[in-house]
Formats: C-alpha cells, structure tokens, sequence
C-alpha cells in the first residue's frame, strides 16, 4: 500500500498577504518613529538652551555684570555648568549678551 504523504505549508497568497500586511505597519511606524526622535533632539536642545541661560544669569549676578555684557564659554565652564553642552541636532550654540536669551542655529530650537 502505497500512503501519500501531504505536507503542510502555506501557500504563496498566504504569504504575500503576510508581507503586505508587515509592509503596511512599517508604512505606518516608521513616520512615527522619525517625528519623535526629532522631538527629542528639539527638546535636549531647549533644555541645553535654559541651563545655557540660566548658567549665564547665575554668572552676571556673582560678577556684578549688566544687560548685554557677553560671557564665553570659560567664564560659564566648569563653575556655571559641567562642561559646554552640545544640540543633539547638530546645531551650534551662541550664548549672547545677559538678557537675552542664547540661540542655537536650527532652526526651531529656540527658548519659547
């Protein structure tokens, strides 16, 4: 007697629908996935943005300077912060006079 042996497997629309379906999700994920890691990188560098300003204010008071006058970055180092911060972008960082505020060169990374 002779017994056929049937194995089972998935047929070739079984698997283009599985593809199409992982094709969509990543469609839908990977917009997503973008968007929030440039929110992030906007948020560090307004973070590094306040702690910039406020280690500039901290420095006018205990040196007695006046709106305008302009530190560098070895006046705020390492007394005022830990060491110069970096835009998580890429962007370049400029104190600016006491007053006001620093600015970064990205464009939409700036103290509201």
């Amino acid at each position: 007697m002779n017994k056929i042996r049937r194995t089972r497997a998935f047929t070739l629309v079984e698997i283009m629908i599985v593809v199409l379906i992982i094709g969509i999700l990543m469609a839908i994920a990977v917009p997503n996935f973008v968007q929030a890691r440039q929110t992030s990188r906007q948020n560090s560098c307004i973070a590094n943005l306040k702690q910039i300003d406020s280690a500039k204010e901290q420095w006018a008071m205990d040196n007695k300077k006046n709106t305008g006058d302009v530190p560098v970055w070895g006046d705020l180092t390492p007394t005022y912060m830990k060491s110069q911060p970096t835009c998580a972008g890429g962007g370049v960082y400029a104190i600016l006079g006491v007053g006001t505020n620093p600015t970064c060169t990205i464009a939409g990374h700036a103290l509201p």
